[in-house]
């Protein structure tokens, strides 16, 4: 059944004349007539008393009513459909790893929802191992990550280093230093995140230049979000990314170390595929990379 064919009916309907529905709908009238004639033997009904005077049926005045709900619903998926060609609306699917899940994503949003007030966010928080591979799954249009295992599939496009802070109780004894180095943290008690975390990585790798491992054990935190909290409690204290312990909260202190690195990257992960995206997809990702 033809589109074209239900406004046609409608508007005879309406304006209750052929003559006058041909010329609203800019059509000529025998056209007008083989619509109907068409549509009637689709339906196996008549639609309209011929006469005089152009009347519906009990089957057309039903027929109508239905009509109209459906030629309703078309417009509106037109609309929609228009305003997501335009980038206006869409629902996006985003993976994001912390601490910027927690710390940078949701102002972004806020922000984004403001001048898109009809786009559908869903946000998967993860770690960079599985949003990479929700992202081959088709199951995330994109991911705001640290820098994930090369992947002929994927794209990742690098926004900023990560920079670190040590995080300490305010009675530690670093407490009054202006100056420390990594090497002063050898006989530290150290919170870490898991063995696979990039920022743990990263950590350990800078350890190792200068000495090693820490000479005492550690406690493992699942959450980098949630180091601040284990410091608080004084079970020890973390390197970890200063968006993930700034600012610092109550008992605690952020010092900086003077021969730290960077590291690792964050940045936008994608499939190479980029046609797959939409348009407000798209639009999405450029607000990030301006508010990182």
């Amino acid at each position: 059944m033809e589109i074209r064919l239900l406004k046609t009916f409608q508007t005879i309907a309406r304006l209750g004349n052929f003559q006058r529905a041909a010329e609203a709908l800019q059509y000529s009238p025998p056209t007008i007539t083989v619509q109907i004639k068409k549509l009637e033997e689709e339906l196996g009904v008549t639609l309209f008393e011929r006469g005089k005077t152009i009347t519906l049926t009990s089957a057309g005045r039903f027929f109508l009513t239905k009509a109209d709900v459906l030629l309703h619903e078309y417009d509106e998926l037109n609309n929609e459909l228009n305003d997501y060609i335009a980038g206006e609306t869409g629902i996006v699917r985003i993976g994001a790893s912390e601490p910027s899940a927690s710390n940078r994503l949701p102002n972004i949003l806020n922000s984004f929802k403001k001048s898109k007030p009809k786009v559908q966010i869903q946000v998967t928080i993860s770690t960079s191992l599985e949003l990479t591979k929700l992202l081959l799954e088709d199951q995330l249009d994109f991911a705001l990550s640290n820098f994930p295992a090369p992947h002929l599939e994927l794209s990742f496009h690098p926004l900023l280093l990560e920079p670190f802070g040590l995080l300490i109780p305010d009675d530690h004894p670093f407490a009054d230093r202006d100056r420390l180095f990594i090497r002063d943290l050898q006989d530290e008690s150290f919170l870490v995140t898991p063995g696979t975390c990039p920022f743990r990585l990263r950590v350990e790798e800078m350890m190792a230049l200068q000495f090693g491992k820490p000479r005492n054990s550690s406690i493992e935190v699942a959450g980098i979000t949630a180091l601040k909290y284990y410091v608080q409690a004084k079970l020890g204290i973390a390197l970890a990314p200063l968006v993930a312990i700034s600012p610092p909260i109550p008992g605690t202190l952020i010092k900086p170390v003077v021969d730290m690195f960077e590291g690792p990257e964050l940045g936008i992960l994608t499939k190479r595929n980029k046609h797959a995206l939409s348009k407000i997809s798209i639009l999405l990702i450029e607000e990030i990379k301006r508010s990182i």
